[in-house]
C-alpha cells in the first residue's frame, strides 16, 4: 500500500517537472504590470444585508457602540489615522509599557469626560447593563489594556462593592468610582495561591478595643500578586483575606483598604512592587501588595453575607461555610462573561484581517503566464479558515445568549449562570488563541508586524485563559456540577432540571443508520448527537467513579469551588 502511493507521488512530481516551460536562454528583466492590491469590499458585492448581519453578530446597543466608535475618531489620544479616505484608530504598541500605562490612564479620562460611564454603578436593570457590557465591548475591540483596566475598577472593584457591600457602602463609594473620584483595584490573587481562592493567606483580625480590623501580609507567598491597577493608579483595593475571630477562622471575606493618598503616595503600613513588562496587556500596571498591620474601620467589611459586631461577635444568616463562601464568588460571574465576550471580538477582529488579506493577495497561477490566484481561492487556505469563522459566528451568539442570561440573573439561576460562564469562558478563550494563532499564519510574514494587530493580539489576550479562573480548572468544575446533578438525580430518581441536562428525561434519541447530507445538516440530527454524547459520557464517568469507590481508591476528581 505504502509503495503504491509512494510511486502516485512520484508520477505527480514527474509530471509536474515534466509539464513545467523551459527556461528562457537568455534571461533578462522587463517591466511588468504590478499587483494591484486593494480591498476587497471595493470590488465585491454581498450577497446578505451587511447592517443587519452586524446586528446579529452584535446581539445589543448597535447604537451606544456607534457613538463609542465615533468618540474614538475624533481624538487624537486613539491614534486617528486617515487612509483612502477612511478613518482608523489603533494602539501604539511600540511605545514603552510607562507610556502604555499613560496614554491608557489618559484615554479614561477622555472617555469620563464623554459621559460614557454614566450609569455603569449607579444603573440598574437588564438595559443598562447591557449597555455597560457593550461600551466595554468596544473598548476591547480598540485596545484589550483599556478594557481590563476598565473592568477592574468598574466590574471587579465595582461589583464587589456593589454586591458584597450594603448601603452604607453604596452611598460612600459607588458614584465617587463611576466619576473616578476613587480609583479602585481588586486584590484576590496571591503569589501562592490563584485558582484556591479558599487557600489564600493573607489574615485579617478585628480589635474590638479600637473597633478596626487589622489585615497582614503573614508570609511571601501571601503577598497579592498580578493585581491590575496596584502597581501605579489604584487609590483603593478589595482585599480578599481570611477572617480570624477569636482564634476562629471563618474564611475568606472581602474588606475595603486604602493603598494610595489623592496624590499618589503610597500609605503607611503598604507596601507596593510593580509586575513589570508583560508579553501583553503593558498599558494595565499590574502590581504587587504587601499588608502590615494595616488598619482599617470595621465598616470597611463588605458585609452583605456576613458582619462582625462592634464588640467582636461574627454574624451571618449563612451558617453553612461552604454555602456563605458561595455566596461571596456568586457576584464574580460577571467577570468570566465579559472575558467570553471579548475573547470571541477578538477573534473576530483576527479572521477580519486574515480574511480581508486572502482576498488581495495573490500567490502562483495556473498556468504559465496566468493570472496568479487569491489565497483564498485555495481550498487548503479556505480550511483553515473558514471552519474558525463559522465556530466564531455560533460562538458568537453563544456569548450573547450568556449575556443576556446574566443580566437576567435572579437567585435561583446563579449556580447554572456560574456554571455556563466557567464552561464559555474556558472555551471560547481557548478558540480565540487558536484562531489568532491560524489567522497569524495565514497572513504569513505581514501577521509578524505589530501594526497588523493579529500577532499582537495573540500576546495581549493569552492571559485569558488563566485570569479569573484557569481554563482547566473551569471546566473540571463545570464536569463536577454536572456530574453531581446526574449522580443526584439518579439516586433520588427525580428528573432532571437545569444545567442543560433535561434532555436526559426522554428516551435516547435514535439516530438514522443511513447518513445523508441533508440529514447531516438537520439542527436536530445535530442536538441529538451532542445529547448522546452528554448521555455518554456522564453514563461511562459515573460508572467510573463507582468502580474507584468500589475499590476504596482514592482519586481527585475536581477542585473544590474557587
Amino acid at each position: 500500500m505504502s509503495e503504491n502511493r509512494a510511486l502516485q507521488r512520484a508520477n505527480i512530481l514527474a509530471n509536474h517537472i515534466l509539464r513545467s516551460p523551459p527556461l528562457p536562454s537568455s534571461l533578462s528583466l522587463a517591466r511588468e504590470v504590478c499587483l494591484q492590491y486593494s480591498p476587497p469590499e471595493l470590488n465585491e458585492s454581498y450577497g446578505f444585508d451587511v447592517k443587519e448581519m452586524r446586528r446579529l453578530l452584535d446581539g445589543h446597543n448597535t447604537e451606544d457602540r456607534d457613538w463609542l466608535y465615533g468618540l474614538m475618531m475624533q481624538s487624537n489620544l486613539f491614534n486617528r489615522k486617515e487612509r483612502g479616505g477612511k478613518i482608523f484608530v489603533s494602539p501604539d504598541y511600540n511605545q514603552t509599557m510607562e507610556q502604555q500605562r499613560e496614554i491608557t490612564m489618559k484615554r479614561i479620562w477622555y472617555l469620563l469626560e464623554k459621559g460614557v460611564y454614566r450609569g455603569w454603578l449607579t444603573g440598574s436593570g437588564p438595559e443598562a447593563e447591557l449597555k455597560k457590557l457593550a461600551l466595554l465591548e468596544v473598548c476591547g475591540i480598540y485596545d484589550h489594556s483599556l478594557s481590563i483596566k476598565l473592568g477592574v475598577h468598574f466590574f471587579l472593584w465595582g461589583n464587589a462593592v456593589k454586591f458584597f457591600g450594603t448601603k452604607r457602602h453604596h452611598e460612600k463609594w459607588l458614584k465617587n468610582t463611576e466619576d473616578y473620584i476613587v480609583k479602585g483595584c481588586f486584590a484576590m490573587t496571591e503569589l501562592g495561591h490563584g485558582s484556591n481562592v479558599r487557600g489564600i493567606e493573607t489574615v485579617t483580625t478585628y480589635d474590638p478595643r479600637t473597633g478596626e480590623f487589622v489585615i497582614n501580609t503573614p508570609c511571601e507567598s501571601a503577598q497579592k500578586y498580578w493585581i491590575g491597577g496596584a502597581a501605579k493608579h489604584a487609590t483603593h483595593t478589595i482585599v480578599f483575606s481570611q477572617l480570624n475571630i477569636n482564634g476562629t477562622n471563618q474564611g475568606v471575606h472581602a474588606f475595603i483598604a486604602q493603598i494610595r493618598d489623592e496624590d499618589g503616595t503610597i500609605c503607611p503600613n503598604i507596601r507596593v512592587a510593580d509586575c513589570g513588562h508583560k508579553i501583553g496587556l503593558n498599558g494595565v500596571d499590574n502590581g504587587r501588595i504587601w499588608f502590615d498591620n494595616l488598619r482599617i474601620p470595621r465598616e470597611n467589611l463588605l458585609n452583605s453575607v456576613a458582619d462582625v459586631s462592634p464588640d467582636g461577635e461574627y454574624v451571618s444568616a449563612i451558617k453553612d461555610p461552604d454555602q456563605r463562601f458561595g455566596a461571596f464568588m456568586a457576584p464574580l460571574t460577571s467577570g468570566r462573561v465579559t472575558i467570553a465576550s471579548s475573547a470571541i471580538y477578538s477573534a473576530k477582529v483576527g479572521l477580519a484581517i486574515a480574511l480581508r488579506y486572502s482576498l488581495s493577495r495573490r500567490a502562483f497561477s495556473l498556468t504559465a503566464n496566468g493570472p496568479e490566484v487569491l489565497l483564498l481561492d485555495y481550498p487548503s487556505h479556505q480550511r483553515r479558515l473558514l471552519p474558525l469563522l463559522a465556530k466564531t459566528y455560533a460562538m458568537s451568539f453563544a456569548a450573547n445568549d450568556l449575556k443576556m442570561i446574566y443580566v437576567k440573573r435572579t437567585p435561583e439561576t446563579n449556580k447554572a449562570i456560574h456554571v455556563v460562564s466557567s464552561g464559555l469562558k474556558a472555551v471560547l478563550t481557548w478558540h480565540n488563541m487558536h484562531t489568532l494563532q491560524e489567522c497569524r499564519e495565514a497572513v504569513g510574514g505581514q501577521g509578524v508586524k505589530t501594526e497588523n494587530l493579529v500577532g499582537q493580539l495573540k500576546g495581549e489576550f493569552d492571559v485569558q485563559t488563566t485570569f479569573e479562573g484557569d481554563n482547566n480548572v473551569l471546566m473540571q468544575q463545570v464536569s463536577k456540577a454536572l456530574f453531581a446533578e446526574y449522580v443526584s438525580c439518579k439516586k433520588r430518581n427525580k428528573p432532571f432540571r437545569g444545567l442543560g441536562l433535561e434532555h436526559m428525561n426522554s428516551s435516547r434519541p435514535v439516530l438514522p443508520t443511513q447518513l445523508s447530507s441533508s440529514t447531516l445538516r438537520c439542527s436536530q440530527f445535530q442536538k441529538n448527537v451532542f445529547c448522546l454524547r452528554e448521555r455518554d459520557l456522564l453514563e461511562r464517568f459515573t460508572s467510573e467513579v463507582a468502580q474507584l469507590q468500589g475499590r476504596r481508591e482514592s482519586r481527585v476528581l475536581f477542585p473544590r469551588e474557587s
